[in-house]
């Protein structure tokens, strides 16, 4: 099997392992928004703003330092136990410093007399972490299968709770319905908003179980040694990830705070949209990131990751003329009181290609061990984000959080393209990229602007886009063709 096809075969098994579950995931945020009022909904957003702030810190770029060590250090028991421990060591100090401080940390999170909220986001954090290299490992030692299985089984109790909390039960309660008297006499005693937190929590706790045992067959070797060089390599991973988070959440965050909660909530609601840009993106990660890795000593390698590209922003532009040209047929996932910033999305759409593009872009400074660069993009793309949203917010409102965030991420892919021709050059097909990105957009504002609804006009115009792939990749394709 070439290594393209390799990749694509791993991609898809990535795709449907992280595709899958996070559309079950959409589906859920109908039974939220019609369970949670706007206000509560931003609690929910709230929460996993400061989960995903916390998640890198802990994990300290440690998974993408495994893939980058594991193909290049011959004892694999040391690398393995090296990271696993690490992570646990980090995990046990963040418990401890948490309990020694729970009242400061109810007042930081703003989780005021729900002492409950600040355990369950602890144990999440707790139990993601520790479970960061098992499913790295799973990845670097090609076992997509295994890896897509246990991610499906989290998905899948996680929506089974969801469903349980916030729909059937208050249903039954409201039809007068008899149930066992530990639910009717407890589940009004819990906030609505936790049973999505205790869902998690559970999906993890399983997960965790089912991958632990694909770490404990490696023999215990900690390498201080090599911890040091781990670290040399991941901290700047962890401080561009700590500002990616920024980029991806400050928006909801100031919304929150400078024009309310309610706002924050349809924001969000809304921003679920773009789900789909960000699973193709996701999924091209999962598959990408160690093949990168694996394939970087071949003679063609850098070919490889030009056609990579192309492909990308192809499938990439399709994903977003589809979800703006079918936008009000998608908007039926979310309840129509949170309808009111769907213009926000065919905006961040863009900007998540944008960023794909980016993580594309990225792999010469991970190749080169030069990733302090990852950092500097990172943190280009922070300050942007905090600026464009302080200074526009209260003047456009929330539509000034998706422009900035298409600003920021537009700015990283061109900064990361012009720095790394320097150190890793890749023959990328700059004119057939800009074709498709400059289509797709002018095509997108047609459909979203002059012909939303007309669902006949989008289609055609999906199919225009389709005869300008053709174009550009005929001989491509005749060239596969005639080689099968």
């Amino acid at each position: 099997m070439s290594a393209l096809k390799k990749f694509l075969k791993d991609t898809v098994i990535y795709g449907i392992a992280a595709v899958l579950p996070r559309v079950i995931n959409f589906l859920l945020v109908r039974v939220h928004t019609d369970a949670l009022a706007a206000e509560s909904y931003a609690v929910n957003s709230d929460f996993y703003i400061w989960t995903a702030l916390f998640a890198v810190a802990l994990s300290f770029g440690m998974e993408t330092a495994f893939f980058r060590f594991y193909n290049t250090e011959k004892n694999k028991d040391a690398i393995v136990s090296t990271s696993f421990v690490t992570s646990i060591v980090t995990v046990v100090l963040f418990v401890v410093i948490i309990a020694l401080f729970f009242d400061f940390f109810e007042q930081f999170f703003d989780f005021q007399n729900n002492p409950l909220r600040l355990k369950l986001f602890v144990g999440i954090l707790a139990l993601d972490t520790i479970s960061m290299i098992p499913f790295a490992y799973l990845r670097v030692a090609n076992r997509p299968v295994k890896y897509a299985a246990i991610k499906l089984l989290n998905v899948g109790i996680i929506v089974l709770i969801n469903l349980l909390c916030l729909k059937f039960i208050p249903n039954f309660l409201d039809e007068g319905i008899n149930l066992p008297t530990f639910i009717t006499s407890n589940y009004n005693q819990i906030d609505k908003v936790n049973y999505i937190f205790i869902a998690n929590i559970v999906g993890s706790a399983i997960s965790f179980a089912l991958v632990l045992p694909f770490i404990l067959k490696f023999k215990f070797k900690y390498d201080f040694a090599l911890l040091k060089r781990i670290l040399i390599y991941s901290w700047p991973i962890m401080v561009a990830g700590l500002a990616y988070v920024i980029n991806e959440n400050l928006d909801k965050f100031l919304i929150k705070r400078m024009i309310g909660d309610a706002e924050m909530g349809i924001y969000s609601a809304c921003y679920k949209l773009a789900i789909f840009m960000n699973l193709y993106i996701l999924a091209f990660r999962l598959g990408a990131e160690p093949f990168f890795f694996n394939n970087a000593s071949k003679k063609n390698a850098k070919e490889t990751y030009a056609k990579i590209m192309n492909y990308f922003v192809i499938i990439g532009a399709l994903f977003l003329i589809g979800i703006v040209a079918y936008i009000d047929i998608l908007k039926y996932f979310i309840n129509p009181n949170y309808w009111g910033a769907l213009s926000i999305v065919p905006i961040i759409l863009l900007a998540n290609l944008f960023l794909g593009i980016y993580y594309n872009l990225g792999i010469w400074y991970k190749l080169t061990d030069k990733t302090i660069y990852g950092m500097y993009f990172s943190i280009v793309g922070a300050l942007i984000t905090i600026g464009l949203n302080i200074w526009l917010i209260p003047t456009i409102g929330i539509m000034a959080s998706a422009y900035a965030t298409l600003i920021a991420y537009g700015s990283m892919a061109i900064i990361s393209y012009l720095i790394g021709k320097k150190y890793y050059t890749v023959p990328y097909n700059l004119n057939k990229i800009t074709v498709y990105l400059l289509a797709s957009i002018a095509i997108c504002i047609l459909s979203f602007v002059y012909f939303r609804g007309n669902f006949w006009i989008s289609t055609l115009l999906i199919l225009a886009f389709a005869a300008i792939i053709y174009y550009n990749e005929k001989d491509e394709l005749i060239a596969i063709v005639k080689k099968k």
